[in-house]
C-alpha cells in the first residue's frame, strides 16, 4: 500500500512538472487530482486565506524593518535635554510605506523620519522654512478655522494650523489637568480650581483666555466609566461631575487672533478605555431628545446624546443639562460681542470629542450662531482621538449646516475605530445605503488628519493601548508632523516629557518617569495644630442667574426652573 502511494505521488510530481507555471491553476490541479466541485471551492478559499495571511505577514515584516531602521544609536541613558547640540548619524529611512486611504475621508498620513530630530542643527535647519513662511494669524484665521475644509493645509502641514491645533489641544488637556479624579478626595469629580484661578493655576495665563462658565453633567446615566465619585460620605455633590468649560479670548488675544474667540473645551475620560464598553452602540434620532432636526433619520449614539441632554433638577450643579448650559452661555457671549468678529471653536478629546461634535451641531441647527445683522458666526471643531458619533445622515446634515470638523487621530488608536465596527464610512456606499436603517451603521464627520506614533523617535513600542490614545502624545505627534514623507521634527520644541505626564510612552533612556504629574501630598496639608488634613476648596460656581432668562428666549425653558 505504501508502494502504491509512493507511485501515485511520483506520478503527480511528474504530471505537475509538465504543466507550464503560468497555466497551472486551481482547475488544473483539480483535474490531476480528480477532485469534486465542492473540493474545488474548498481549495479556492484556502488559497484566498493563504494569500491574506501572507500579505499580513509581509506587512508585519516590513513594519519591523521599518522600526529597526529607526532605533536610536545610543545604548547608554540619555536625557532629553542632553540631546540638544548632538548630531544625528542615521540617514533617512527608505522603507516602503504601506497605508490605506478611504476615498470618502480626506486625510494626511505621516511617515517615518530621521531620528533624534530635536538635535540643534537639524532642528534649526528644519524650522527655518517655517519662519520664512510665517503669516499673520489675524489675516488667515478663517482658513485656519476650516473655511475651505483645510484643503492644501495638511500636506505639507501648515505651520499656523499646527500651532493652533496644539493650542486648542492644550485647552482640552487643561480639562484633564484640572479635574479631580482621586476617589479618596471629597472633591472627586470636580474642578480643582475656581474659574478665575484656572489658567493661572495650570501655567496657561499666556493663552489669553478667561473662563466664563464651568460645565457640569449628571452622573445618573449609563456611562459609569466617564464619571468619578468620591468614596467619602461627605462630598461636594452626589450626582454631578465637572465636564469642561466655556472660555473667551481677552482683548489682547483677540487682536492677535483677528476675532473674539469663544472656546468650548470638553473633558474626556480619565479612566483607561473601559468607557468604550459603556457605549450601547445604538443609534437613535437626535430629535428624540428635543434637539431640533428636520430629518428624523439623523441619528447619533444614544449614550452621547443622553450625556449631553440629561439633567437632575434636584442638583444645583446639573439642574440644567450640559446642552442648556452651552446654549445659554453661547447666546449671552454672542450678544455681548455682537459688534465684533467672532468665532466659536469647540475642542475635546476621546468622549469629549463626541460632545464637541454634538454641541457644534446643536449650536448651528438651532440658529444660535446667526447674529442680528444676519452674519453667521463660523463654528469649528478640533477633535482629538474621537469616536464616531452618528450615522451617514448626521454626517450629511453637519456638512449642509456648514459645521467644520478637523479630527486628529493616531492610526494605532482603537477609539476612532468605534462604534460602527462593521458598518462605517470605509464600507462601500452601496452597502452603507443598504445598512442605512440599521442601528449600528456609523460614519465619521469632517476631515481627518492621521498621525502615526511609530514615526516619533521619542516614543517606544508598547502593548498599552492607552498610550496610543493619550492626548499629550497626539500633541507631541502634531508638533513633529510636517507632511507625508517628511522628517519628524519638533517644530516648536514642545517638551517631549509632557508625553509621560499621564502615561508610560517615552523611551526609557530619556529618564522621564511615567505618570509623573501628581498633586503634592495628594492634596493633604497641615493645619494650625500640625495635623494633616485635606485642604478645603472654595465652592465652585454653579449656574448664572440669567440662565433661565436665556432659556426662555431660546424657547427651551420648562416650568420647574426658578
Amino acid at each position: 500500500m505504501n508502494h502504491m502511494h509512493y507511485k501515485k505521488k511520483n506520478l503527480f510530481i511528474l504530471q505537475y512538472n509538465k504543466i507550464p507555471t503560468q497555466s497551472l491553476g486551481i482547475w488544473g490541479l483539480c483535474n490531476i487530482l480528480n477532485l469534486s466541485s465542492y473540493s474545488v471551492y474548498t481549495i479556492f478559499f484556502c488559497f484566498v486565506s493563504m494569500a491574506i495571511s501572507l500579505s499580513q505577514t509581509f506587512l508585519s515584516i516590513n513594519r519591523r524593518l521599518h522600526d529597526d531602521h529607526r532605533v536610536l544609536p545610543y545604548e547608554k541613558c540619555t536625557s532629553i535635554a542632553s540631546l540638544l547640540g548632538q548630531k544625528s548619524c542615521i540617514g533617512r529611512n527608505k522603507s516602503l510605506e504601506f497605508s490605506t486611504r478611504s476615498p470618502r475621508i480626506p486625510r494626511a498620513l505621516s511617515k517615518t523620519s530621521e531620528p533624534l530630530s530635536s538635535i540643534n542643527h537639524d532642528f534649526e535647519k528644519e524650522i527655518e522654512p517655517v519662519k520664512q513662511e510665517e503669516r499673520c494669524l489675524a489675516d488667515v484665521w478663517r482658513e485656519i478655522q476650516g473655511q475651505d475644509d483645510w484643503v492644501g493645509m495638511l500636506d505639507p502641514m501648515d505651520p499656523l494650523l499646527r500651532s493652533e491645533l496644539i493650542r486648542y489641544g492644550e485647552m482640552a488637556q487643561a480639562a484633564y489637568d484640572a479635574f479631580d479624579f482621586d476617589p479618596f478626595s471629597k472633591y472627586c469629580g470636580s474642578c480643582r480650581f475656581t474659574r478665575r484661578q484656572f489658567f493661572d493655576a495650570l501655567g496657561m495665563a499666556h493663552h489669553g483666555y478667561h473662563i466664563s462658565r464651568y460645565l457640569f453633567a449628571t452622573s445618573n446615566i449609563n456611562l459609569p466609566n466617564f464619571f468619578k465619585k468620591s468614596r467619602w460620605p461627605k462630598v461636594w455633590s452626589k450626582n454631578a461631575n465637572w465636564i469642561g468649560y466655556v472660555a473667551v479670548s481677552d482683548d489682547e488675544m483677540s487682536k492677535r487672533l483677528g476675532r473674539r474667540d469663544i472656546t468650548i473645551a470638553w473633558r474626556g475620560t480619565v479612566t483607561r478605555l473601559e468607557w468604550i464598553a459603556d457605549l450601547m452602540d445604538f443609534l437613535k434620532p437626535i430629535s428624540s431628545n428635543k434637539i431640533p432636526c428636520p430629518d428624523p433619520m439623523v441619528k447619533v449614539e444614544s449614550g452621547f446624546l443622553d450625556l449631553y441632554t440629561e439633567k437632575d433638577v434636584n442638583c444645583r450643579f446639573c439642574k440644567f443639562s450640559a446642552r442648556e448650559q452651552i446654549l445659554t452661555e453661547v447666546k449671552k457671549l454672542l450678544e455681548l460681542y455682537q459688534d465684533e468678529e467672532i468665532s466659536i471653536t469647540i475642542t475635546g478629546h476621546s468622549l469629549g470629542s463626541a460632545l464637541a461634535i454634538l454641541s457644534a451641531y446643536d449650536i448651528v441647527e438651532t440658529g444660535l450662531n446667526l447674529l442680528n445683522d444676519c452674519r453667521a458666526v463660523p463654528v469649528s471643531v478640533f477633535s482629538f482621538s474621537g469616536p464616531r458619533v452618528g450615522n451617514v445622515r448626521f454626517k450629511e446634515r453637519m456638512e449642509s449646516l456648514g459645521v467644520k470638523v478637523l479630527r486628529v487621530v493616531n492610526v494605532h488608536d482603537i477609539v476612532p475605530k468605534s462604534p460602527g465596527l462593521f458598518f462605517n464610512e470605509n464600507v462601500s456606499p452601496v452597502l452603507m445605503k443598504l445598512a442605512e436603517g440599521l442601528p449600528w451603521s456609523y460614519s465619521h464627520v469632517g476631515v481627518e488628519l492621521a498621525l502615526d506614533h511609530t514615526h516619533s523617535p521619542f516614543l517606544k513600542q508598547t502593548g498599552d493601548l492607552t498610550c496610543a490614545h493619550n492626548l499629550e502624545a497626539h500633541l507631541h505627534l502634531l508638533d513633529g508632523y510636517h507632511g507625508k514623507g517628511r522628517r519628524f521634527v519638533l517644530a516648536s520644541g514642545r517638551d517631549p516629557a509632557l508625553v509621560n505626564k499621564a502615561s508610560d510612552f517615552l523611551k526609557d533612556h530619556y529618564l522621564v518617569p511615567p505618570y509623573w504629574r501628581q498633586d503634592e501630598n495628594k492634596g493633604m496639608v497641615r493645619n494650625n495644630d500640625g495635623r494633616w488634613m485635606q485642604q478645603e476648596r472654595p465652592i465652585l460656581d454653579h449656574h448664572h442667574e440669567d440662565t433661565h432668562h436665556h432659556l426662555k428666549q431660546l424657547g427651551q425653558a420648562t416650568e420647574h426652573y426658578s
